[in-house]
């Protein structure tokens, strides 16, 4: 699996490539509308006869054949078509309506559910919480993110996004959380879970991590303290 940090820098080969030698390569994309927090999305599947994948990304807005898209506006989705069972042209379409279908209701349901977020996390934070609808988070993941939008409470350094496994459209819609992180933590749950249950679960371990954190660094003092003692000018000599 590729990391989920690496996202920017793959869309942005890729888009080089296709400049480079567009004969050899082609898009579809696929718009995504009446969403409740994103509004509008695209979906862009591209393919070259190199890469022996069709890659999928997905970008903020609506964007129709011709668009000037950069690696800035398009998340790489790990959940690539899959149409190498067509026995002929027709069975090609029916396979890639299926597999988008998939993915364009995916995309709905990582909406929905990150809108259901948004008033959980302001009543349990007390904290105003901003849509980002960048590409890049400032946190790690552990999982690829499906939607380019995430939650922050920037108080906190709180950030919520849906994330997925990496699999074929042509297994279904992928398995998808909720990613709680701050900069030293992280913790996906999965997505129906209820976002008051999952906050508190995720606070209450960011205190057992902040308390365990505090016994480690005082441990550490200790012991850079007592090492400086062994190092004194009366300290013996080994």
């Amino acid at each position: 699996m590729d990391e989920p940090s690496r996202e920017g820098d793959e869309a942005e080969a890729l888009l080089r490539r296709a400049l480079i030698d567009a004969d050899e390569s082609a898009a579809v994309s696929l718009r995504v509308d009446g969403l409740s927090l994103c509004e509008a999305l695209t979906i862009v599947f591209h393919a070259r006869r190199d890469l022996g994948t069709i890659q999928t990304y997905v970008a903020n807005g609506r964007h129709g054949t011709g668009a000037a898209l950069s690696s800035e506006d398009l998340l790489r989705v790990p959940c690539d078509l899959d149409l190498a069972d067509a026995d002929d042209r027709e069975e090609a379409e029916r396979l890639y309506a299926e597999q988008a279908r998939a993915l364009r209701d995916a995309l709905a349901a990582a909406d929905t559910v990150l809108n259901v977020w948004r008033e959980p996390l302001e009543a349990v934070t007390g904290d105003r919480v901003l849509l980002n609808r960048s590409v890049g988070l400032d946190v790690s993941l552990p999982a690829f993110r499906i939607l380019p939008a995430a939650l922050v409470a920037p108080d906190l350094g709180l950030v919520v996004a849906p994330v997925c496994a990496a699999r074929p459209l042509a297994q279904g819609r992928p398995p998808m959380g909720i990613a709680c992180a701050q900069p030293d933590l992280v913790h996906v749950y999965p997505l129906a879970d209820d976002p008051e249950r999952c906050l508190e679960d995720f606070f209450a371990v960011a205190a057992d991590h902040a308390r365990g954190l505090a016994v480690r660094m005082q441990h550490q003092e200790a012991s850079v303290e007592r090492f400086l003692e062994l190092t004194g000018d009366d300290a013996p000599l080994v």
